[in-house]
């Protein structure tokens, strides 16, 4: 009961993965994305161990179809599992098991793969997919979001009784660095779609102070003024 948008972006090479679910802390789970390897992501019933085989046999070199191959024969229950592999060139694969629930599937595009199980059906993703394109203007994080926000406005998840709320997502970008670039992630609440946009466009405004005190830590203004600064800005443009 989860959809999600895995892709590297054509012009930065970063790497990342939006997802939203019914499910709480899917963040735990969105460990499939190392720096100039390539980007994975493994739902529905999870195996935890994918991700970190994906990554380890693209390092070495397996393209996406020989990784997706791999862990096929690695898990007696490949069958529930919905899988996307993304190498550092943009080379695709996914796959969407028999045995995952409700409407499940994906789709397929230049650099990315918009999949998702439980869902309203084909449209979700679809919707997923187009906000990806028509928003290629943007920054990357910024579609990864559009692109779930879409999900869940084409009906999102369904379950025996319904439409299932979002009650985690996340964005998570690696880019040319070990670590990540970003990772932002709401666990538990009720419209998590929109608390991530909140946090999200909430931390863009302290991204470049957090990141230029890190170069320059002995200049570095203190926190709470660089706060006081921003809020007063922000009523002076009200």
């Amino acid at each position: 009961m989860t959809f999600t948008l895995v892709a590297r972006c054509p012009k930065s090479g970063q790497m990342g993965i939006g997802i939203a679910t019914y499910s709480i802390g899917v963040g735990l789970y969105c460990n499939g994305l190392r720096a100039n390897v390539g980007a994975t992501m493994t739902q529905a019933f999870v195996n935890q161990g994918n991700n970190t085989l994906a990554l380890r046999l693209l390092a070495q070199g397996f393209a996406p179809a020989r990784v997706l191959d791999e862990l096929a024969a690695n898990d007696p229950d490949f069958a529930y599992r919905q899988i996307a592999v993304i190498d550092r060139d943009g080379r695709t694969v996914a796959y969407s098991g028999p045995k995952t629930r409700g409407w499940s599937g994906h789709k397929i595009g230049d650099g990315y793969v918009a999949m998702g199980n439980v869902l309203a059906g084909p449209k979700v993703v679809d919707a997923i997919a187009q906000a990806y394109e028509v928003h290629a203007g943007e920054s990357f994080e910024r579609r990864l979001l559009r692109a779930i926000e879409s999900g869940r406005d084409a009906g999102g998840q369904v379950g025996n009784d319904g439409h299932l709320t979002e009650r985690s997502a996340g964005i998570f970008v690696y880019g040319a660095y070990d670590h990540a670039e970003l990772d932002l992630r709401v666990d538990l609440h009720d419209k998590a779609v929109d608390e991530l946009r909140r946090a999200f466009e909430e931390y863009e405004l302290y991204r470049g102070y957090y990141r230029d005190r890190g170069k320059n830590p002995r200049d570095a203004v203190p926190q709470d003024v660089f706060v006081s600064g921003l809020k007063q800005h922000q009523m002076a443009a009200q």
